[in-house]
């Protein structure tokens, strides 16, 4: 998996039981996947269509670093899937543990906004998958 992201964990990024807020770390995945997408698939017109189940199985806490991973799981004809992964790292120990994981969907688009193919080279270079 490619590192995409590095985000620490401040007081403002808190809910109210002193865990990072969840619509917090949604909208870090979401950003961090769109640029990986934007990146594999040679464009900037990457929207996001899905985000498939979020279960949270841990909290992170204020002082750990959030970060963020994708591979590419497939790519179809105007889309690409990725899973993703948010971990927590404590910077004393290196320590690793997953918060949060997903499959997000995202689809190349036209000016007008309508989907349109994912080029063929970045199609062929993921062929195997």
């Amino acid at each position: 998996m490619e590192l995409i992201s590095t985000h620490p964990i401040k007081k403002s990024d808190l809910g109210f039981h002193g865990n990072l807020f969840g619509g917090k770390l949604l909208a870090w995945m979401d950003a961090a996947a769109a640029s990986y997408a934007m990146q594999v698939c040679d464009t900037p017109r990457m929207v996001t269509v899905m985000i498939d189940k979020c279960l949270f199985k841990r909290p992170a806490k204020e002082g750990q670093l959030i970060k963020i991973y994708g591979e590419v799981k497939s790519i179809g004809n105007t889309s690409i899937t990725l899973y993703m992964e948010a971990r927590s790292h404590n910077v004393y120990s290196g320590a690793q543990a997953i918060i949060l994981s997903t499959d997000m969907k995202f689809v190349r688009i036209d000016e007008n906004g309508d989907p349109i193919p994912v080029s063929e080279r970045v199609r062929n270079k993921f062929k195997e998958l």
